[in-house]
């Protein structure tokens, strides 16, 4: 687990309203290029966006002696385990090493997640019964849906150690923002001053924006040069929004 303190309500509102682009801009100024994740796209079109700390889970390779059905039942099988430890407000996020033709989760289990309050999921994998998911309303960000069971080609792993989900490092407690775009990671240190950052870059775009809309010229806008800077400054200290 990550001894970084958990990011305030304050600093998951700013990066929900500003979503995945800004994110991965502001993660990019500090060098951060390896930070979205492979593939992943919502279930269903109107999952909005969704922010919270990351709780992980590992699925493995196939063994068929860690696979077999009896499995799904036994006390301590990661992928249970992780429906009922993922805390409130976090998003689960799954390793299932790209593998789209099995389905990692399904209509039972999201259900279940939504119930106990689970912000939504990431998982560079499928579900199964897609439709059913949906049903439950619960957020998901995966590569599509597929009948078989996780257990025809994945064995369960462990839960709250790093994984690779969808060839992105992910630590417990790592923010994750999730949007149409897909998935971005956030490293939970940087979490509280990428959003108050994402904040004031959201603001400048939407300023950039009208100034567009108005039909200037995009050279010396954007990015701006030192006069588009002074006229910028000059519009925030008149009380611009």
């Amino acid at each position: 687990m990550s001894s970084t303190p958990a990011p305030s309500q304050d600093t998951l509102d700013k990066l929900r309203a500003v979503g995945t682009a800004t994110v991965s801009m502001q993660l990019l100024k500090r060098g951060l290029r390896h930070v979205s994740v492979n593939g992943v796209k919502p279930l269903r079109p109107d999952q909005g966006c969704v922010v919270g700390p990351a709780y992980t889970l590992r699925f493995l390779p196939l063994r068929e002696d860690l696979s077999d059905p009896a499995v799904l039942g036994a006390p301590g099988y990661g992928p249970r385990v992780a429906i009922e430890t993922c805390p409130e407000g976090a998003i689960l996020v799954v390793e299932a090493r790209g593998i789209a033709t099995t389905g990692t989760i399904g209509d039972i289990l999201t259900a279940r997640l939504a119930k106990r309050g689970v912000a939504g999921m990431v998982v560079d994998g499928a579900v199964r019964d897609g439709a059913g998911v949906s049903a439950t309303g619960f957020d998901v960000w995966c590569l599509g849906a597929a009948p078989p069971a996780s257990i025809t080609q994945l064995s369960g792993g462990d839960v709250e150690i790093p994984v690779a989900c969808g060839d992105v490092t992910v630590f417990p407690g790592d923010v994750i923002v999730c949007d149409g775009d897909g998935a971005v990671v956030i490293p939970a240190k940087l979490a509280a001053e990428v959003a108050e950052d994402s904040v004031e870059q959201d603001r400048f775009e939407r300023w950039v924006q009208a100034r567009v809309e108005e039909g200037r010229a995009t050279i010396g806008l954007y990015p701006p040069n030192a006069e588009t800077k002074a006229e910028y400054e000059a519009w925030k200290t008149s009380g611009g929004q």
